[in-house]
C-alpha cells in the first residue's frame, strides 16, 4: 500500500489570517496520521470545488484510476466527498457544515477510503474541516427579565445566560460588552472546557423608589474576521428587600447513567437552601443555557431538583453532558451549580459489515492467498463492546485475514476444484466482545470458473464392434461416448481417428467418425476374406486451451457372409485336353476312382462343403462321399456299363442361402489305355477358354527370360572388365623395365626445369614432361613420400592377397639365371634387398631384351595369381626399389637407410660401363633431395 502524508489548506477569506494556526494544526496532525493522506479544506465550500489532485499525491496514473474503478468508500454512507476519475481530483460533493458535522469538537475531520481494483488497493484519506466564521453568537432569548431586590448589596452577582457560538477556535465567542454600566458591570469566567460564564455584578445599590426598572444591552462578540456579534435586552425590575440567595450543597454534581436507561430514570438530585424565611425561602430549580440536546435528554423537577432521563441516550454520540442548574428564590436571588453526567456504554450496537469490493467469479486454479473480497467491519460501541472478531466456516477453503484495524481480506486458503464444488456460499460472521455479545452476518456467493484441467474419459479403454461383410457404405457400425468433468467450452468433446494405415491404405478410407457425436461409419464395404479385423485408435479431445485428449481402442471384427461359392481345385477343368479317370473292370465295390477337392474362402459353416452327384441313376456305378468328395464304385462293373462315364459333382456350402459349384469328372471303364483313347477322342470341350491368354503368357515368359539373360551377361562383363583392369595396372606394370630418357640439362648436370615423371603400362609411352597432367592410367611419382599413388594401391591389394597365400613352393622358383631383367643382369647377392646403380645409365636394351622382360613380367604376375605366392626379394629382383631418372646423377631408392648415389657427369661424357644388374620400374621411384628436384 502506498503511504503518503499531505497537509493542504484551501479556503477563501480566512486563508491569510489563519496560516499560523493552520501550520500549527499541520504540525500536530503530522504526529498523528503518519501513513495517511490528509487534506485540509474550509467548510461551506461550493459543490464541485477541488480538494486536491489525488492521482499526483498517490503517484498513480489517471488510467489506473479509470481501469481500477477507483471509488470513495465511507463507513457511514455519507457522500460529502466525490472523485473525478478523469481528472484524478477529489471534489466537494455536498456542502460541508463543520458545526453540523462535528458540533463543539474543535478538531473536525472526515475519513474515507479510496479503493482501487485489479489489483485491489486501499488508501486511507482524511480531510480536516477548517472552521470559518459563519455563525454569530446567539443568546437563548431575545430578552432577559431579572428581578433584583433593592436590598441587594454592591458586589451581588446575577448570572446571565451565555451566548452560543457554534464556531470554534478564534471564530467562537470571545467577549461580552454591557451597556449602560451605571449600576452594573460584567464578570466573565472561563471554564476548563473553554466555555464562558457571564455574571452581572451590582456596583451601586438599587433604589426602587427612584427607578423601578432598568434596561440594559448585553453584546456577545466573537473573534472572527470580520467579527460577528449578538445582543440581548436585559430588563431589570427592582423588588423589595430579599437579602439571602439560595446556596447549593455542592458546587459540582457528578452522576452516571446507562445509555439504555429508560425514560424518567432518576439520575441525581440537586439541593439548595435559602436563609430567608417564609415566601423568600421557596426555591425553584431550572437548567440554565440548556441546549436542545440537553433538553431532549434530561429534565429537572423545579420543586425537588430531581434530574431524570427525558429521552433516549446514545453513548456513541454524546459520552458526557455538562449542565448548569440554577436555584432561585421568590426574591429573585439565584445561585448556580454544575452537573456532570457521564453516559456509560452498553453493548447495544451490532457490528456492521460492509463489503467494499468483491469478485464473484474466481478461477479454480487461483493461487493461495488470492484476495476475493475486501471487508470493513465497524462497531460503534467502545472498549470490549467494540472489539470485533471476524470469521468464516472452518471447513471452507477460504480464510479471513486482518490487514488493518476493522479491515479484513477474504483470501483463498486451499486448492479449488470446480468439478467438486462449483459454487460457495460464504457466510462472514462478525462478533463483538460485549456481554452478551452481538453479532452480524454477511453472505457472499462465489462462483468458481472452470479451467481445462480434466481430460475426456471414455467408458472403456477398449471397444469391440462387429460388422457383417458386404455392408453398405456410410453404415453406422458403432458409437463411442466420452465425458469431460469440465464445463462450457472445456467440456465440448470432439472425436477423431488417429492417423494410421492398414497395408499401406489410410484408415480414413475404411471408416470415419462424426466429430460431434462419436458415431463411427464404414466408408466402404468390408470383405472378410481380405480383412478379418481392424484395430483403430479413437481420440476424444476437448475444446479447452490447451486441449486435453484421451485415446480408446476400437476393434472392428468383420463377420463372414456366404458371398463366395466353392472353388474346385481338383480335378482341374481344361479346354485343350480331356482328363479321365480309368477304372478297371475288375474293380471291387468301394474302389476309389478319384477325389473331388474343393475349398470355400468363407469361414465357419459357410465353408462347410458337401458333395453330391447331379444325376443319380437307379443302377449307378459310382457315388460321391458327402463330406470328403471321394468318388467310389458302389457295385461291380458289368459288361453293360459304358466305357466312358461322365459324372457331374455338385459342391455345395452350408451357408444361408447356400452357394454351389459343379465339376465334371470323366471316368473310363477299361483295362487298357488304347481302349480308353479310342473312346475319348470324341469328347467335346466343357468350357471355352481364351487361346489368346496362353499366347500372352508364353510371350511374357520369353521377354522376362531374355531380360534376365542380358542382365547376367552385363554383370559378368563388368566383373571381367574390372578384374582385367586391376590385373593390368597393379600387377603387370610393376615388372616392366624402364626405358631411359635423356632430358635437357645444365652444364653442371642438373635439370633445367622441374619434370614430372609419368610411367604407363606401355613402356614405349613413358615420358618425362614438365607439368603434364596424369590420368587414371598414369603412374605418378609422389613428392611427399617414397613410392607412388599406384604403388600405395598395389601395396594395399598385395596385403589383401597375402592373407590367402600359402608358404612358397620350391618347385616353381626360378633359378637366378632365368629371372627377368635386362641383358647382362647377373644373380643378386644373397640377402640383397635393393639394386643400386653406381655407374652411368646403361645402354638402351635391345628389342629382344624388352620382349624378354615383358614376358617375364607377365609370367610372374600369372604365377602369382595362379600358382602361389608372389616372388619375394630373395629370388626375384624387385624392380620397384630403384628408379633411374634420365639426365640426373641421382638414384631414387626405396631403402631409407641407403644414401643417395654419387652424382655422375652428363650422359655425353660418360665412358662405356656395364649395364645395371636389374632394370628398374617407374613404380619403385623415390623422393629425391631438394637439389635433385631442381
Amino acid at each position: 500500500m502506498h503511504i503518503a502524508l499531505l497537509c493542504m489548506e484551501t479556503g477563501g477569506r480566512a486563508r491569510r489570517q489563519r496560516r499560523p494556526l493552520f501550520a500549527f494544526l499541520c504540525f500536530c496532525l503530522l504526529q498523528l496520521v503518519i501513513g495517511q493522506i490528509r487534506y485540509s479544506i474550509s467548510e461551506e465550500m461550493v459543490k464541485g470545488s477541488v480538494i486536491g489532485n489525488i492521482a499526483n499525491d498517490l503517484g498513480v496514473e489517471l488510467k489506473r484510476l479509470v481501469s481500477g474503478r477507483a471509488r470513495v468508500f465511507t463507513s457511514d454512507g455519507s457522500e460529502y466527498i466525490g472523485l473525478d476519475r478523469e481528472a484524478g481530483q477529489l471534489v466537494v460533493k455536498q456542502r460541508i457544515d463543520r458545526e453540523g458535522l462535528c458540533g463543539e469538537i474543535s478538531a473536525c475531520s472526515l475519513s474515507f477510503d479510496l479503493i482501487l481494483e485489479n489489483p485491489m488497493e486501499l488508501y486511507r484519506i482524511s480531510i480536516d474541516i477548517v472552521d470559518i466564521n459563519d455563525n454569530s453568537p446567539v443568546f437563548p432569548k431575545n430578552e432577559i427579565d431579572k428581578e433584583i431586590s433593592e436590598s441587594s448589596l454592591p458586589g451581588a452577582r446575577f448570572s446571565l445566560e451565555s451566548a452560543i457560538d457554534p464556531d470554534v477556535g478564534i471564530n467562537t465567542l470571545q467577549k461580552y460588552v454591557l451597556h449602560p454600566t451605571d449600576h452594573f458591570s460584567l464578570n466573565v469566567q472561563s471554564s476548563p472546557d473553554g466555555s464562558k460564564n457571564v455574571e452581572m455584578v451590582l456596583k451601586v445599590p438599587l433604589d426602587r423608589e427612584q427607578k423601578a426598572n432598568h434596561y440594559l444591552t448585553l453584546t456577545a462578540i466573537d473573534g472572527g474576521s470580520p467579527q460577528r456579534s449578538g445582543t440581548v435586552k436585559i430588563h431589570i425590575r427592582v423588588l423589595d428587600a430579599n437579602d439571602n440567595a439560595p446556596i447549593f450543597s455542592q458546587s459540582t454534581y457528578k452522576a452516571t447513567v446507562l445509555e439504555n436507561a429508560a425514560v424518567d430514570t432518576l439520575i441525581t438530585t440537586v439541593t439548595a437552601t435559602d436563609a430567608d424565611e417564609d415566601a423568600s425561602s421557596v426555591i425553584q430549580y431550572y437548567f440554565e443555557h440548556a441546549t436542545p440536546i440537553v433538553k431532549a435528554s434530561f429534565s429537572i423537577n423545579a420543586g425537588s431538583g430531581e434530574i431524570t432521563v427525558a429521552g433516549p441516550l446514545d453513548y456513541e454520540k454524546f459520552k458526557q453532558f455538562k449542565i448548569k442548574a440554577v436555584a432561585i428564590d421568590n426574591g429573585g436571588l439565584t445561585n448556580s451549580c454544575e452537573i456532570i453526567i457521564d453516559v456509560i456504554d452498553v453493548n447495544d450496537n451490532t457490528p456492521k459489515i460492509t463489503v467494499m469490493s468483491f469478485s464473484s467469479n474466481l478461477p479454480e486454479d487461483a493461487a493461495f492467498g488470492t484476495v476475493i473480497a475486501m471487508i470493513n467491519v465497524q462497531d460503534l460501541d467502545s472498549n470490549d463492546n467494540g472489539k470485533i472478531t471476524c470469521s468464516i466456516a472452518p471447513s471452507s477453503p477460504f480464510k479471513i485475514v486482518s490487514t488493518m484495524p476493522n479491515y479484513y481480506n477474504l483470501v483463498t486458503d486451499s486448492e479449488l476444484d470446480r468439478e467438486l464444488t462449483p459454487e460457495y456460499n460464504i457466510t462472514i460472521t462478525a462478533v463483538d466482545g460485549g456481554n452478551p455479545s452481538l453479532s452480524s452476518k454477511e453472505a457472499l456467493t462465489l462462483k468458481i470458473s472452470d479451467i481445462n484441467d480434466n481430460a475426456p474419459q471414455f467408458d472403456n479403454e477398449m471397444y469391440n464392434a462387429y460388422v457383417p461383410e458386404n455392408n453398405s457404405p456410410s453404415l453406422s457400425i458403432f458409437s463411442v461416448k466420452a465425458l469431460d468433468a469440465d464445463w462450457g467450452p472445456n467440456s465440448r468433446i470432439s472425436y477423431f481417428i488417429d492417423d494410421g494405415s492398414l497395408n499401406g491404405t489410410p484408415l480414413e478410407s475404411f471408416i470415419s467418425i462424426n466429430t460431434d457425436t462419436g458415431v463411427i461409419y464404414a466408408m466402404k464395404p468390408f470383405d472378410y476374406e481380405q480383412m478379418k479385423s481392424l484395430k483403430i485408435k479413437i481420440k476424444a479431445q476437448d475444446g479447452g486451451t490447451p486441449p486435453l485428449s484421451t485415446n480408446a481402442t476400437l476393434n472392428i471384427f468383420v463377420q463372414d457372409q456366404n458371398d463366395n461359392a466353392p472353388q474346385v481345385l481338383y480335378p482341374v477343368q481344361t479346354s485343350g485336353s480331356v482328363v479321365a479317370e480309368i477304372v478297371p473292370r475288375s474293380a471291387d465295390i468301394g474302389y476309389l476312382v478319384t477325389k473331388v477337392v474343393a475349398v470355400d474362402v468363407d469361414s465357419g459353416q459357410n465353408a462347410w462343403l458337401s458333395y453330391k452327384l447331379q444325376k443319380a441313376a437307379d443302377r449307378a456305378l459310382f457315388e460321391v462321399g458327402t463330406q470328403n468328395g471321394e468318388i467310389r464304385t458302389v457295385r461291380q462293373v458289368t459288361d453293360k456299363d459304358a466305357v466312358k462315364q461322365k459324372l457331374t459333382v455338385i459342391v455345395e456350402d452350408n451357408g444361408q442361402p447356400s452357394r454351389s459349384a459343379t465339376v465334371t469328372v470323366n471316368v473310363a471303364v477299361a483295362d487298357s489305355f488304347p481302349e480308353v483313347l479310342s473312346e475319348f477322342t470324341d469328347f467335346t470341350k466343357d468350357k471355352d477358354y481364351n487361346d489368346n491368354l496362353t499366347f500372352y503368357l508364353i510371350l511374357a515368359l520369353i521377354v522376362v527370360s531374355i531380360l534376365f539373360i542380358f542382365s547376367v551377361i552385363a554383370i559378368i562383363s563388368v566383373k571381367i572388365y574390372r578384374w582385367r583392369q586391376r590385373k593390368l595396372f597393379y600387377k603387370s606394370a610393376n615388372n616392366l623395365p624402364v626405358i631411359p630418357y635423356y632430358p635437357t640439362m645444365y652444364s653442371d648436370g642438373t635439370l633445367q626445369q622441374v619434370y614430372e615423371f609419368c610411367g604407363t603400362t606401355d613402356s614405349r609411352r613413358s615420358d618425362i614432361k614438365p607439368m603434364r597432367p596424369y590420368s587414371q592410367n598414369t603412374l605418378t611419382v609422389s613428392l611427399s613420400r617414397p613410392g607412388t599413388v599406384q604403388r600405395e594401391r598395389k601395396e594395399q591389394l598385395d596385403a589383401e592377397l597375402s592373407l590367402e597365400q600359402k608358404p612358397p613352393n620350391n618347385d616353381w622358383r626360378l633359378p637366378p639365371n632365368q629371372r627377368p631383367g635386362p641383358s647382362g643382369a647377373g644373380p643378386l647377392p644373397e640377402g640383397a634387398g635393393v639394386v643400386a646403380g653406381t655407374g652411368p645409365w646403361p645402354n638402351p636394351p635391345t628389342e629382344a631384351e624388352q620382349l624378354q622382360a615383358l614376358m617375364a613380367g607377365a609370367n610372374v604376375s600369372e604365377a602369382t595369381a595362379t600358382m602361389g605366392p608372389r616372388y619375394n626379394a630373395q629370388y626375384v629382383p624387385d624392380y620397384r626399389q630403384n628408379v633411374y631418372i634420365p639426365g640426373s646423377t641421382a638414384t631414387l631408392t626405396a631403402n631409407p637407410q641407403q644414401p643417395p648415389q654419387q652424382a655422375l657427369p652428363p650422359p655425353q661424357a660418360m665412358p662405356p660401363t656395364d649395364a645395371p644388374k636389374a632394370a628398374q620400374t617407374p613404380a619403385s621411384k623415390k623422393k629425391s633431395t631438394k637439389k635433385d628436384k631442381k
